[in-house]
């Protein structure tokens, strides 16, 4: 039997990204164990996904005995040292990486035993992940998401949406107006603007926050317009909510990345990232980004924040209306 390990350990939006090769590969290898090495916060999304035979949580004891198995062939999707180090210390008598100029540090490229050819970094990251399949031989296009939402968890985010007011006479619209980068954060007042265009509409607006930093956002949102935003969620619960949602508004965070994994539509606000690196990626999707001179920097934080300045309140509720229109 062939034996596979999977290496990307965080970030979550990241962990989503390599669903779909984890999918190719399940394809490709029906009979093979294929076991996936992940952080803590990371193993909620892992529960929910088929086609794994196990997780090998880094926060755990003794995951790293659990790790090592020589007959076996380590995939490291993360392209730092550290998930290097886990390749190598897995004992895996192949390890695969990406080609040196796709690694976020190059020196990874040094703990393994083959490596994937030069992959555009213009070309989506789900993409670029599938194509480190390409070393087993493993060539295919196929864009699938193994992630299920058991229905009890469905169930029981419904009865917190209707403890907020909702009924299912409307369908739930998600303004997630956090994130983690500051750079990533659109403004307040271009929110309630939002929200203010959308009321007329009849769906069911709530504002989704991760942080407590985010949550007073949200408050100073919901002080506005009065829109209610959602009480604290798990990871799972976010999931649920997010899938049981007609559109999703969000900047380019773990939240966008979920909707396009669960197929839900998404209107996506992007500043300092690559919409056609790491956005949504069917064409009933949106994505708003306007591109200036200092475009693609990936900072995490920015003075002027000029990329988001660019974003208007006008044409997110352009996209969002039409998107409505179109999916609910």
């Amino acid at each position: 039997m062939e034996r596979f390990l999977i290496i990307r350990t965080s970030s979550l939006g990241d962990i989503v990204h390599t669903l779909p090769a984890l999918a190719v590969l399940r394809k490709h290898r029906p009979q093979a164990e294929i076991r996936w090495v992940v952080g803590r916060k990371g193993r909620e999304i892992l529960e929910w996904v088929e086609g794994l035979n196990g997780l090998i949580v880094t926060d755990e004891p003794g995951w790293i005995k659990i790790l090592r198995g020589r007959e076996q062939t380590a995939l490291d999707f993360q392209g730092l040292f550290k998930s290097g180090m886990i390749a190598l210390e897995s004992r895996s008598r192949a390890r695969i990486g990406f080609h040196k100029k796709n690694l976020r540090e190059p020196v990874s490229r040094f703990f393994y035993t083959r490596q994937a050819a030069e992959f555009p970094e213009t070309d989506h990251v789900i993409r670029k992940n599938i194509h480190l399949l390409e070393p087993l031989g493993i060539r295919d296009t196929m864009l699938e998401f193994p992630l299920r939402i058991p229905e009890e968890k469905r169930r029981a985010i419904r009865d917190k949406a209707r403890e907020l007011g909702w009924d299912e006479s409307r369908r739930i619209v998600l303004f997630n107006v956090g994130a983690a980068w500051p750079s990533k954060r659109w403004f307040p007042d271009r929110w309630s603007a939002v929200l203010e265009a959308v009321a007329p509409l009849g769906v069911f607006p709530l504002l989704l926050w991760g942080t407590e930093n985010e949550r007073a956002v949200a408050a100073e949102i919901r002080e506005a317009t009065g829109v209610p935003f959602v009480p604290f969620l798990s990871l799972q619960e976010t999931m649920a909510l997010i899938g049981e949602s007609a559109l999703l508004v969000s900047g380019d965070t773990f939240a966008l990345q979920a909707a396009c994994a669960l197929a839900v539509p998404v209107v996506g606000i992007f500043g300092p990232t690559n919409p056609r690196r790491n956005g949504p990626f069917l064409a009933r999707d949106r994505a708003i980004y306007h591109e200036i001179d200092c475009s693609l920097c990936y900072k995490r934080g920015c003075e002027s924040l000029a990329c988001l300045k660019a974003v208007t309140a006008d044409e997110v509720s352009e996209r969002v209306l039409q998107a409505l229109a179109e999916h609910v």
